[in-house]
């Protein structure tokens, strides 16, 4: 790929034969996507105490392809893959959540060794669609993510309260979360509450409105051992962090506001409570700036890794004493 000064140059590498070896191996030899699942070296896993940063990739899947006022912004995969693989070389990045086919490209790139892996389990509601809130599970598979050696599974739950369609999606997360408990893999769950607007859907991002998204979420499912929310970053974080015991990381949507601007609320954020860490894509795939390393490394340096427990709060070790 083109890089200088870890800044992507414009085109980004205008070799449009830099990863036909990808699609000579998906015609030769498929099964090497699951022999690069079963050799690679895994995440030691989340620990208490040490925020993650992942990346998402898994927004094309659902054919949400734009960024800011570019409606095909990450439509090219080839530099999709050039942008993932320099945010993965960047050391405090942990992980990846994307759906099956850009998982399975980056397996056979080798950029997922050492890092935890998130599968995106339902893409049927594809941006625009006439029943977008039926937004069947059509991703990855607990099964299938527990054959990859994954961490987890990320599902996008949103509930319109005038639409029918609802009550099916939650019933669905439901039996995808305890599916993915009884492999002890994490369920990521992505709740927000819905309304359709001038036939598009939008997403009530007031603290309201995300504290009962968070409500509702978190008792999906016959347990929530293993259940993590992923909640935008919205006003008054500190009342939408009070309703939930459970890790939670942030994701950062479709950047409005400066980068600068963008930051300094994941900072702020990022220091309450439970928060795990980040779950960011397209801010920091596609930067205003164009510099995808220096997005992923301003981003980087906001995560806590040595951060203490806070007063009246017990340490896991300190719980089974």
């Amino acid at each position: 790929m083109t890089v200088a000064a870890g800044k992507l140059t414009g085109a980004v590498n205008d070799d449009p034969r830099r990863y036909e070896h990808l699609s000579t191996i998906r015609l030769e030899d498929p099964d090497a996507i699951a022999r690069a699942a079963k050799t690679r070296r895994r995440h030691p896993g989340p620990k208490y105490g040490k925020q993650n940063f992942i990346v998402a990739a898994d927004h094309p899947a659902r054919g949400a392809l734009s960024v800011g006022a570019d409606p095909i912004a990450m439509a090219d995969r080839r530099q999709l893959l050039d942008r993932l693989q320099i945010a993965l070389a960047n050391p405090d990045v942990d992980g990846i959540l994307a759906s099956p086919d850009v998982m399975d490209d980056l397996l056979l790139l080798g950029a997922l060794d050492g890092k935890l892996m998130f599968g995106s389990m339902n893409r049927g509601g594809l941006a625009g669609l006439v029943n977008e809130f039926d937004d069947r599970f059509t991703g990855h598979t607990a099964a299938a993510l527990e054959a990859l050696g994954a961490d987890g599974g990320k599902m996008l739950t949103r509930i319109c309260l005038s639409d029918p369609d609802t009550v099916s999606l939650l019933e669905a997360t439901a039996q995808a979360i305890d599916s993915l408990a009884a492999r002890k893999l994490i369920a990521m769950v992505e709740p927000f509450l819905s309304l359709r607007e001038n036939g598009r859907v939008r997403n009530d991002l007031s603290t309201e409105a995300v504290i009962k998204s968070v409500a509702i979420a978190e008792g999906l499912g016959s347990t929530s051992a293993y259940t993590w929310m992923k909640l935008p970053v919205v006003a008054d974080m500190e009342r939408v962090m009070a309703a939930t015991t459970m890790p939670t990381v942030l994701l950062g949507g479709d950047p409005e506001g400066s980068q600068d601007e963008i930051f300094a609320s994941w900072e702020a954020a990022l220091s309450l409570p439970n928060v795990q860490g980040l779950t960011v894509g397209r801010t920091l795939l596609y930067p205003q700036d164009g510099d995808v390393a220096g997005a992923v490394a301003t981003a980087a340096s906001l995560l806590h890794h040595s951060r203490l427990s806070h007063a009246g709060a017990r340490t896991p070790a300190e719980v089974t004493e």
